[in-house]
């Protein structure tokens, strides 16, 4: 009996990892995409949603090393989702709705390769759906331009220091500070023509 139930509990664990899957933004500052993506975790499908470092070559990564230049690295978050609660679609409404994709030097007040923005691709399907995407975004923004986002192959993602995973929930003060002081929301709504709510 122990043995059946052994078996039917891996069964159930391996189904449920099998219905998990993995999404990689670049959006600027790691601290404002993790706070976006937070928004659709509350709603349900969003597992985790965690900052961290991609699309170096290096083999690690840290907040110094990248914030210093010339690793190749970007602030990114990994989101793991359900994709029957939410659709990899829905993922990237949230992600557009939260960049200036005409920012080919970084985003809003944060300049540098690390704060470019880009969509990190781990399936085929997802870099369908990732390029569609951005067709109808750039018919959606309110000033037309070229747009720097780039749409990319998934590379290793590096999670970042604890003291930079949550911070928008650990420091809510200091981030509504550098939030408001970077004008991000302002400059969303020029390229939007709207604040995102998330």
């Amino acid at each position: 009996m122990k043995i059946i139930f052994s078996i039917l509990l891996l069964v159930g664990t391996n189904q449920a990892l099998a219905a998990q899957e993995k999404a990689i933004f670049a959006g600027g500052c790691f601290w404002c995409m993790q706070a976006s993506f937070d928004f659709l975790k509350k709603r349900g499908g969003v597992i985790s949603n965690v900052s961290g470092y991609t699309g170096g070559a290096k083999e690690t990564a840290t907040y110094k090393q990248v914030s210093a230049g010339g690793t190749g690295h970007r602030e990114a978050v990994e989101v793991v989702f359900d994709p029957a609660k939410v659709s990899y679609e829905r993922l990237l409404e949230a992600f557009w709705s939260n960049v200036d994709p005409l920012d080919k030097d970084g985003q809003f007040c944060d300049k540098g390769e690390h704060y470019t923005s880009a969509i990190y691709y781990s399936t085929p399907a997802q870099k369908i759906a990732a390029e569609k995407s951005l067709k109808d975004f750039a018919v959606k923004m309110k000033i037309k331009g070229k747009v720097a986002t780039l749409i990319i192959p998934a590379k290793p993602f590096y999670l970042a220091e604890d003291y930079h995973q949550d911070y928008h929930l650990k420091n809510p003060d200091r981030y509504k500070q550098y939030e408001e002081g970077c004008g991000r929301k302002s400059r969303l709504k020029e390229v939007w023509g709207s604040a995102p709510a998330h």
